[in-house]
């Protein structure tokens, strides 16, 4: 069971998101929060393992409750991002803060239970216009040579150049002709030797650092 924290300063927007997930099957909401300071005493107390939260909040905004949320430590909860907002400023600062996704708000029933069952499990998803903003971003800064990933072998950068493309593991399993398990591995093992939380920080990651381009051709 995918135990989901709601946060949105709106009480129509929190009550319409829990009707949609008290019907999902594996989903329980476990509580709301109307602003990022409730949010976070809230985590504390019904332990999510996804907290679907709003940007523009009072009190304490939502990147600020992403970045308290959203550690390193075992157990820290997935937040995945659902707002009205796709500015560049909106979306680079909720992924460095921690975010493991972002969808914004006229986003399908059916795309926000597979949003939210994907940063579950430790994947990412981002909404289409939000990857563009993001590679259109990164196509206008010079590569950052400052982090090493020279330590990566062939193939863990032929992964990480299609999880930065977007792909799942099941698709990446397809183009590469490997296991699921094996890519599993791979994706484990960039994290790791990277220091990464999760996928969505290895795709800016792999960005920021000149291993894809924007339009890039990958075999």
């Amino acid at each position: 069971m995918t135990r989901v924290l709601v946060v949105d300063d709106q009480e129509l927007v929190r009550a319409g998101l829990r009707t949609v997930l008290d019907h999902q099957d594996g989903i329980e909401v476990v509580g709301e929060a109307a602003d990022g300071r409730e949010a976070i005493a809230q985590a504390k107390r019904v332990h999510p393992d996804v907290v679907l939260m709003d940007l523009r909040m009072p009190v304490l905004d939502g990147v600020e409750a992403t970045r308290a949320l959203a550690g390193t430590s075992q157990g820290s909860p997935r937040v995945l991002v659902l707002t009205t907002f796709d500015l560049d400023e909106y979306v680079l600062a909720a992924i460095r803060a921690g975010a493991s996704g972002f969808l914004l708000n006229d986003a399908t029933p059916a795309r926000l239970v597979t949003a939210i069952r994907a940063v579950a499990e430790g994947d990412s998803l981002f909404a289409p216009s939000v990857t563009r903003r993001l590679v259109e971003r990164f196509s206008a800064t010079p590569a950052d040579p400052g982090r090493e990933y020279s330590e990566l072998t062939r193939r863990e950068v032929d992964v990480l150049v299609l999880v930065a493309e977007g792909l799942s593991n099941a698709e990446i399993c397809d183009r590469l002709v490997l296991s699921l398990p094996t890519v599993k591995t791979h994706v484990s093992r960039i994290l790791t030797k990277l220091a990464l939380r999760d996928r969505v920080h290895a795709v800016v990651f792999a960005y920021e650092h000149g291993i894809v381009r924007p339009g890039a051709e990958t075999g």
